[in-house]
């Protein structure tokens, strides 16, 4: 899995489109102090991506129901290593503030969208979108195929825009 942890992922991790790379953040610290303790954080993230690319692709449920899913196994997993949840999340929370705040520079090109797209996080896509024209890519990433990416899913994100704006009139 090299390269896993050398793009900016936003909200700390995500997935190749053929869900074969867990991308974590490079920003994200790998470890976190409990107790005296080093408890290794990049296990729970990889289950977490890992339940919910599964839920998304085998099952076909929608992001929102996967990423529940997908948290609750997290959270079993967390405890059984002898972590309080509370401590968890609040590591994870102050790093999703502190990642998210951060310009996106080296976004993967394979990075699958989904979950972006069903959180209807048009800001974040823009800025994803805005990261390739300028050409900041990390080397060997082709710009274009993640422009063209982005740009097949345009017209499905305006209309669920324009779908929204009307339900809410």
């Amino acid at each position: 899995m090299a390269g896993y942890r050398a793009h900016d992922i936003p909200y700390l991790a995500g997935y190749s489109q053929d869900g074969k790379t867990i991308y974590i953040d490079r920003h994200m610290p790998p470890t976190m102090k409990v107790a005296g303790r080093e408890i290794d954080t990049d296990r729970f993230l990889i289950l977490h991506e890992e339940v919910e690319k599964t839920l998304i692709d085998q099952l076909d449920l929608h992001y929102l129901h996967a990423h529940q899913i997908a948290t609750r196994a997290e959270e079993a997993a967390v405890r059984a290593a002898g972590v309080r949840w509370r401590d968890y999340d609040r590591f994870m929370q102050k790093n999703v503030k502190k990642i998210g705040d951060e310009r996106l520079k080296k976004v993967p090109a394979d990075l699958d969208l989904k979950p972006y797209r069903d959180e209807h996080d048009f800001d974040l896509l823009q800025r994803m979108a805005d990261c390739v024209a300028t050409g900041k890519v990390p080397k060997g990433i082709d710009a274009a195929k993640v422009k063209r990416a982005l740009d097949r899913h345009q017209p499905e994100l305006r209309e669920r825009l324009h779908e929204m704006v009307r339900k809410k009139r």
